[in-house]
């Protein structure tokens, strides 16, 4: 009797450690949610200086920061420390041309972190070289995470400041699934200090629904917010319960051998971080970010069925867009970008937003659409080429970014000719 119950007693006792174990795996994973909410250390939320109350967070003013993106082994020397700084504006600087008031032609960009150019230094942003192809200041109000929403309530509260003749909106194919979003988390795991506006339609007309988070300190009890999290974002239903790991534990995590992949790419890669050497016969960082990018793939075609079910919301964003520029006299280009788990996608399936560039040129006379991604074509089809080569979302190279201004530019000049 007493073996069966000692053969009984390690059978449960290895279960627990298996669960335990799959467990802390499983937070690993970004594909896999643990916690609906989880706890913010304060010392996180003090280290949060972008929050803006009204547009959820926002580059702030006079800032400058040297960010790691990653591009390099434990061990080697740092080769891509990059400089982020805005002025005055919370625009990121323009080296190529300073502002003047009095220019003949001014331009201003919002968007996303495409937009802000993240993973480069401010002289190797799109709106660098743009500035030397036209001569003129070129605003940079991208922000990071955000959507279309974001971006035009950036505009519409940025503009009267800062007016230009020229406004160029660059996003990521993200955004669809942004503008449904209020809280990221529920579809971006782990961000949980990123609560935001949106807009929804009411009778055919946008309202604007209001970031339930108003103060910083009310991010440390988002759980007294849950309904109104769950009612105003789409992906809690949608994204957030189908991914919701519950026990067994194990189970979940042995259920996708990329699980087991990436959790072990992510251990390889804090062994070399914790002994500060590389460890031979594989590169963890470049592993990690390919299974990464093959876990990204579910998330990828979500968001190719949002735009077939909530392309009348894009749409009403944009016919916003087009509106403000009438109202406010600018000239407006609707820019789309690749994120490089969609552009690994893209090239074997096509544009996961469907004909949408096509389909606004034909609506608004005014706009002018461009589709990044028929301009930037690799000679060898290599699409990764296209970004820098590690880091931590996968940019875009500088080299890409001359070649957007350039794309960027031929607009504006073409427009100087028609007028």
């Amino acid at each position: 009797m007493l073996p069966l119950v000692a053969g009984v007693l390690v059978l449960v006792g290895c279960a627990v450690v298996f669960e335990l174990v799959s467990y802390r795996a499983l937070e690993l994973i970004p594909s896999v949610a643990t916690e609906e909410f989880p706890e913010i250390d304060r010392g996180l939320l003090e280290k949060f200086g972008s929050f803006d109350s009204e547009l959820g967070w926002c580059p702030q003013p006079n800032r400058e920061k040297q960010k790691d993106t990653g591009d390099h082994l434990p061990g080697e020397e740092v080769r891509s420390v990059v400089t982020y700084s805005t002025d005055e504006y919370a625009s990121r600087v323009c080296p190529a041309a300073e502002r003047d008031p009095d220019a003949e032609l001014t331009v201003s960009t919002y968007g996303d972190s495409y937009c802000f150019c993240r993973e480069v230094d401010n002289d190797e942003t799109f709106q660098h070289y743009l500035a030397q192809e036209l001569d003129t200041h070129v605003a940079n109000y991208g922000g990071g995470n955000y959507g279309l929403d974001q971006a035009l309530m950036r505009l519409k509260r940025q503009y009267p400041d800062d007016p230009t003749d020229h406004v160029f909106m660059v996003v990521t194919a993200s955004s669809i699934a942004r503008i449904l979003s209020v809280w990221k988390h529920y579809q971006e795991f782990g961000n949980v200090l990123a609560v935001k506006p949106r807009y929804v339609l009411e009778d055919g007309e946008l309202e604007r629904i209001d970031s339930p988070v108003k103060e910083k300190a009310d991010l440390l009890d988002l759980e007294s917010k849950a309904d109104v999290l769950r009612e105003y974002d789409f992906h809690y239903d949608h994204w957030f319960e189908p991914h919701f790991a519950t026990r067994p534990y194990t189970a979940a995590f042995l259920e996708k051998n990329e699980h087991v992949r990436y959790a072990a790419y992510t251990v390889g890669k804090e062994l070399e971080r914790r002994f500060g050497r590389s460890l031979p016969g594989i590169d963890f960082d470049l592993a990690q970010t390919q299974s990464a990018l093959r876990l990204e793939r579910p998330r990828v075609r979500y968001h190719e069925r949002l735009f077939e079910t909530h392309e009348f919301l894009f749409d009403a964003l944009v016919e916003e867009f087009v509106d403000y520029a009438a109202e406010r006299e600018f000239e407006p280009t609707f820019v789309m970008v690749q994120q490089l788990r969609y552009a690994t996608y893209e090239s074997e399936h096509g544009p996961i937003y469907g004909d949408l560039l096509g389909r606004l040129a034909d609506r608004y006379d005014a706009l002018t659409t461009i589709d990044m991604a028929t301009h930037l074509v690799p000679d060898d089809g290599d699409v990764e080429s296209l970004y820098v080569e590690r880091g931590e979302g996968g940019h875009y190279s500088p080299e890409t970014n001359a070649e957007i201004a350039q794309v960027l530019a031929a607009v504006v000049e073409e427009r100087a000719v028609a007028e």
